[in-house]
């Protein structure tokens, strides 16, 4: 079974630009399962709260000390 939806053109063009020989379904399936492969590695439960408070620590005082760093510099 077929159903027709409507795009816009610049979403056509590149569909178009990237099937090759293969149909739109085609195109559209792998931009899909491609999208939930990985969805399939994030979200909740990939890590253990021990090591999201850590990873969230690390990357606060990365962002800190980027900040300060950029603070520097321009003063």
């Amino acid at each position: 079974m077929s159903k027709n939806i409507a795009i816009s053109d610049d979403v056509y063009r590149e569909l178009k630009r990237e099937k090759g020989d293969r149909s739109f379904s085609d195109v559209i399936r792998d931009h899909l399962e491609e999208r939930r492969q990985l969805a399939d590695v994030t979200g909740v439960g990939v890590l253990d709260r021990e090591t999201y408070d850590a990873v969230k620590e690390d990357v606060g005082q990365l962002s800190r000390g980027a900040l300060e760093d950029l603070d520097d510099e321009t003063l």
